[in-house]
């Protein structure tokens, strides 16, 4: 016999599981007076890590980058999200991106931008390195901690 929680409408959450399905989106909240419930599912780039194939969708631009590295290189060398927001590769929607996979970027050069409650904050290269993968795409949400580009 199964006992259901007052107040928690389990269809509600299959019917909003459904939708982040359907949309291809990341999470979804509904509020109605004193309930609120949020569902959210992590970005395919964090589950892609292990995966022997590219993390972000090919362009052509991308189409010559390399596999993601093993997880081990990319905890090793993988710059972190230092906040939670949306990446941005490039400093505009025409502009050219701040990094491309294979270039050489100093201790400081902008590799992307973070967006987080209307700034844009920029995220330095924490060591000097070539850019081996870039884990995340553009306009794509991002975590704490998560892994962004991989400098070796």
């Amino acid at each position: 016999m199964t006992t259901k929680k007052p107040g928690i409408d389990q269809q509600l959450i299959r019917d909003l599981a459904g939708i982040l399905n359907d949309t291809n989106l990341t999470e979804i909240e509904v509020e109605l007076d004193a309930f609120k419930v949020r569902v959210s599912r992590q970005p395919a780039a964090v589950h892609a890590v292990a995966a022997p194939a590219p993390s972000y969708a090919p362009t052509a631009a991308a189409a010559a980058a390399p596999l993601v590295p093993a997880p081990a290189e990319v905890s090793k060398n993988a710059v972190p999200s230092p906040m939670v927001g949306t990446v941005y590769l490039a400093p505009g929607p025409d502009a050219k991106a701040f990094i491309e996979v294979g270039q050489a970027v100093k201790e400081g050069q902008t590799l992307l931008i973070i967006e987080a409650m209307k700034t844009m904050n920029q995220i330095p290269a924490p060591r000097a390195g070539t850019v081996k993968a870039i884990l995340v795409e553009d306009a794509q949400p991002v975590e704490y901690g998560m892994p962004l580009v991989v400098i070796e």
